[in-house]
C-alpha cells in the first residue's frame, strides 16, 4: 500500500514515527530472543532470531503463530510506550504509530486517529510482488491475515491514497498534519496518531 513510505512523509514533516517492523527486528536481536528460543527451540543462531527458521515453525499454523505474537506482542507494546513517553517529554503534539495489522491485532486503541494507506488491489499485488523473495502464493497468504482494505477505509479517521504518487501522498499527509493539529485527544492520556 505504500504504508512505510507515507510513515517516512509524516517523519521528514518532523512528527516522530515509531515502526512497529523496526521494533521487532531490533527485539530479534535482543529481549525476544531467549524466550522465542525456549519456545521455538532452534530458532536462533549466534544470538539473533533466525527469521527463516522461524517463520518455518510458525508459518501456516495458527496455534504456533499466536504463541509467538503472545513472545512479541508485549515486548512492542511496552518498546511503544516509551516512544510515546519520550514523544511526549519533547512536547510532541502528534506522534505516528506505524503498525502492519493495525486493526486485526486492536492497536488502534492505542490511537487517537487512524491513518489507513490505500491503493488499488492491482497496484498494491504490483509492489508487493515487486520485494525480493516475494511470490503470489506468500502474497495471498498476507491478504488472508489483514482486514479487507474496504473494511479499514471505512473504519479510518484519514485516508491517504498512494496510487496517485509521491507528491500527492505528501500533499495528504500535509493535509491530515493541519487537521491532527486542532484535534483534541479522544484518549485522556495522549495526543497520538496511528497509521494502519
Amino acid at each position: 500500500m505504500g504504508k512505510s513510505a507515507t510513515a517516512r512523509m509524516f517523519a521528514e514533516a518532523g512528527v516522530p514515527v515509531h515502526d512497529a517492523d523496526a521494533t521487532v527486528h531490533k527485539l530479534y536481536d535482543g529481549a525476544a530472543v531467549a524466550p522465542i528460543e525456549a519456545a521455538f527451540p532452534g530458532s536462533t543462531r549466534n544470538g539473533s532470531v533466525d527469521r527463516t527458521v522461524l517463520g518455518a515453525q510458525v508459518v501456516g499454523k495458527p496455534e504456533q503463530l499466536k504463541k509467538l505474537e503472545a513472545i512479541v506482542h508485549p515486548l512492542v507494546t511496552r518498546d511503544r510506550e516509551q516512544f510515546l513517553e519520550a514523544a511526549r517529554a519533547t512536547g510532541a503534539g502528534v506522534a505516528v504509530l506505524d503498525i502492519p495489522l493495525l486493526y486485526e491485532t486492536g492497536a488502534e486503541r492505542a490511537c487517537d486517529a487512524v491513518v489507513v494507506v490505500s491503493a488499488p488491489h492491482e497496484v498494491q499485488r504490483e509492489r508487493v510482488l515487486a520485494r525480493p523473495g516475494m511470490t503470489a502464493e506468500r502474497f495471498e497468504q498476507l491478504l488472508f491475515r489483514q482486514m479487507p482494505d474496504a473494511d479499514k477505509r471505512r473504519r479510518a479517521d484519514f485516508i491517504v491514497d498512494t496510487s496517485q504518487g509521491f507528491d500527492a501522498a505528501r500533499a495528504q499527509v500535509a493535509d491530515i498534519l493541519k487537521v491532527a493539529a486542532t484535534m483534541t485527544s479522544r484518549r485522556r492520556d495522549s495526543g497520538e496518531h496511528g497509521t494502519g
